[in-house]
């Protein structure tokens, strides 16, 4: 399929969205294809780095405000044997004059949380597929705009969350697939990890004159209060619980404690008499939501991110048979376990229920980032351009998980009231068959 065929494939397809969105007529799974980038920082210099490893692809354009990040990347292309992509620097907006490009099939979007809806409807509008960081957007409307401009312009949208792709947690949805927990009754899950290094320099510093995510992403914990950082939890939760496929997040409810880790952290590295030791932290220190389904099941999910403690995304998964969670590498299921009451390692269960594709590309996989779930869904996404579908974490999905941001702050706001999820798929969550597959091709 040339471009041209391509483009007015995509086009029918967005006429023809209110009825079956996304219809496009499927590519050659083995041609290559043209990929650029937008945003060549700390996350889209690996993106681009392991784009750059696979024979599959061209990357022809490269976008960054910091001229310096785009040349670091520009580099690791040449080296890769490729020839150098242009280079896209004049200014915070200078992505839309490379989606002028008629050479680009893809972009993959690295940049601060708050440019991801633009940048992103700019590339739809552009006729390029879109795989977008986390999270997808940061606003209710947001979300909405993203699934809009999706289905009008006939582009997919992919949330790139790689913790789907995660080994023990696509195990488990082998295991959920095959009835072992029994019928799904809750999940648990969040994002826990100590931040500290990355939103403050070792002066305590933040904002503008540091480095990495310190510029931007701390401003977060001051504007806002809630769950900022949701979708590496729910992404395997949802695909769990068959979230837009026969299933649906309902309601949510949040509460947050008070702030203390940021500032404390400050006044350690900088002082009492640094500046910022003046700054009000909105966001506390543990925000705690919890979601019902349509199908009965509830969720707990935990942002714990500004205090000392170990790495954990707190997964649990809990059906009328058992239960399975992470931070102990522990199982239970009533009819297998053989001592009543006691849990049991999960290792023997992880072979025996190992996704195939991670059995199928666990050597390509190796090395790449993240124990390997950045190689899935960089492939994920670049197969599912060559191919002209619709990848398998789509613009419902990204929109359903990103949202309980913007939720919880409204929850939260208003004292824990209970907040409404918007319906993405506008009722096709009934019929919708699952994308995501442990054992599919990509």
């Amino acid at each position: 399929m040339d471009r041209k065929d391509f483009l007015l494939t995509s086009a029918v397809a967005g006429a023809g969205a209110s009825l079956a969105p996304f219809s496009v007529l499927k590519g050659q799974d083995d041609r290559k294809v043209n990929i650029a980038f937008v945003g060549t920082g700390a996350r889209g210099y690996y993106h681009v780095a392991g784009i750059a490893a696979r024979s599959d692809v061209e990357i022809t354009a490269l976008c960054d405000i910091r001229e310096e990040n785009a040349k670091r990347a520009q580099q690791v292309v040449v080296d890769a044997g490729m020839e150098a992509p242009e280079l896209y620097t004049r200014g915070e907006t200078d992505f839309k004059r490379m989606f002028e490009r008629d050479d680009i099939d893809g972009v993959i979007i690295a940049t601060p949380w708050l440019w991801h809806v633009p940048v992103a409807k700019a590339a739809m509008e552009s006729g390029k597929y879109v795989g977008v960081e986390v999270p997808m957007a940061t606003t209710v409307d947001g979300c909405w705009e993203l699934v809009r401009t999706s289905e009008r312009t006939g582009m997919p949208c992919m949330m790139l969350e790689n913790v789907c792709y995660r080994r023990d947690v696509m195990a488990i949805l082998n295991m959920v697939k095959k009835g072992l927990f029994g019928e799904m009754i809750h999940a648990r899950c969040g994002y826990e990890h100590n931040l500290l290094g990355v939103m403050l320099d070792e002066n305590g510093n933040f904002g503008e004159g540091t480095s990495s995510e310190a510029i931007w992403r701390t401003q977060h914990h001051i504007n806002r209060d809630g769950d900022l950082y949701p979708t590496h939890g729910i992404g395997p939760v949802a695909h769990w619980l068959d979230i837009n496929h026969g299933n649906r997040f309902l309601k949510l409810t949040a509460t947050s404690t008070k702030a203390r880790g940021l500032h404390n952290t400050i006044v350690e590295r900088g002082g009492e008499d640094s500046p910022k030791a003046e700054v009000k932290f909105r966001h506390g220190d543990v925000v705690t939501s919890t979601i019902t389904t349509a199908n009965g099941e509830s969720i707990i999910a935990t942002n714990n991110t500004t205090l000392p403690r170990p790495y954990s995304l707190g997964f649990r998964c809990q059906g009328t048979n058992g239960l399975w969670q992470v931070d102990n590498n522990s199982i239970y299921l009533k009819d297998r376990s053989s001592d009543f009451d006691q849990w049991e390692s999960f290792d023997s269960y992880q072979e025996e229920y190992d996704s195939g594709l991670w059995k199928k590309n666990e050597e390509e996989a190796e090395g790449s980032g993240h124990g390997g779930m950045d190689w899935f869904v960089r492939n994920s996404f670049v197969e599912s351009v060559k191919r002209g579908v619709q990848p398998p974490i789509d613009v419902y999905d990204g929109a359903a998980w990103s949202v309980i941001g913007p939720l919880s702050e409204e929850s939260i706001a208003q004292g824990g009231q209970s907040v409404e999820f918007p319906d993405f798929t506008e009722g096709r969550w009934m019929t919708n068959d699952p994308i995501f597959d442990p054992n599919g091709k990509y």
